[in-house]
């Protein structure tokens, strides 16, 4: 008699799909909480006409910043040992920027660059560790500038002042048993941390690697920053410069919680969170946040390309000559 298909293969294809379930609706319910919250009308009268003249350099600033996220991975992957020539990391890193937009979580892509180099190389965990310290550069770039961005707002630092101030004591609380069960985690997680941070002292901390880190890193936000702004000005935002890149890092830094398809609804919600502690209307963050997710997805379709043509089913085409 035929025995039926292990169960636990099922479970966990079951699993998989409630997290992705999860992750589109948790999009899909905090953009709806903002529209209600800000009503339609605000925002669609926020966002106006697009103008060309600020949408095109805002794609066209997509390349680069493609190509230089493929240069620092190339560095990280280098400094662990590994070949990864320039041009097989330009195409698997549009490749990964195109899943990281459609996948849920915004992190798919780079597990897929990380395995289809892992399969091309004999590196171990080394592979894993490249693009994980990779990623981290760029948030240790992105902290700093946000850093910088707060002095340099005093709106938005007033604002979260008096909004950190005005928190009720059980979100210290819950702050509290945040810290308890990272520390917890970071116990068990110790041995596999530990080659971990080996590796973040060869490819990000060492004298000679860090000021390249920090260089690419830094690039990167600024393009990051200049696209988002370009994105208001071709909605008609006309607030100075000097009043509006500094709202921008938070928003971006904001992006990098797992926990939606693509930053959608995380993105917004921290766009209208920052206006409104700096005193500005939040649709109107609501509605730049809308632009440069579009933007960010139109950049990403050469990614589109390259998995069209077969680059995402077999990691062969991760192998360095």
């Amino acid at each position: 008699m035929r025995q039926a298909p292990f169960p636990e293969a099922g479970v966990r294809r079951l699993r998989r799909v409630g997290r992705v379930l999860l992750r589109l609706a948790f999009s899909a319910g905090l953009l709806a909480l903002l529209l209600w919250w800000l009503k339609p009308d605000a925002v669609f009268a926020a966002l106006g006409p697009l103008s060309p003249g600020w949408v095109l350099p805002a794609l066209a600033l997509g390349v680069p910043q493609v190509f230089v996220s493929a240069w620092r991975w190339r560095l990280t992957a280098a400094c662990l040992g590994l070949a990864l020539p320039l041009g097989v990391a330009f195409r698997e890193y549009y490749l990964a920027s195109f899943l990281n937009q459609v996948l849920p979580g915004g992190v798919g892509g780079d597990l897929t660059r990380a395995w289809r180099h892992a399969g091309a190389v004999d590196g171990g965990r080394a592979p894993w560790h490249a693009v994980l310290i990779e990623r981290a550069s760029g948030q240790l770039a992105l902290l700093l500038v946000g850093g910088a961005a707060l002095a340099l707002s005093p709106a938005l630092r007033v604002g979260m002042v008096d909004a950190i101030a005005a928190l009720p004591l059980p979100s210290g609380v819950w702050a509290l048993g945040g810290l308890a069960v990272g520390l917890l985690a970071f116990r068990r997680l110790r041995p596999a941390l530990a080659v971990l941070w080996r590796d973040a002292r060869l490819a990000l901390f060492a004298r000679t690697v860090l000021p390249l880190q920090l260089l690419g890193s830094l690039a990167l936000v600024a393009s990051y920053i200049a696209v988002y702004f370009c994105c208001a000005r071709a909605i008609g935002i006309g607030r100075p410069a000097a009043e509006l890149l500094p709202l921008i890092p938070p928003v971006l830094l904001a992006m990098a919680i797992p926990l939606s398809v693509a930053g959608w609804g995380v993105r917004e919600g921290a766009a209208a969170l920052v206006w409104l502690l700096a005193g500005l209307p939040p649709a109107e963050g609501v509605a730049i946040s809308v632009v440069y997710g579009v933007v960010v997805l139109v950049s990403s379709l050469p990614g589109a390309a390259v998995l069209l043509a077969g680059g995402a089913g077999h990691r062969r085409g991760a192998q360095p000559s």
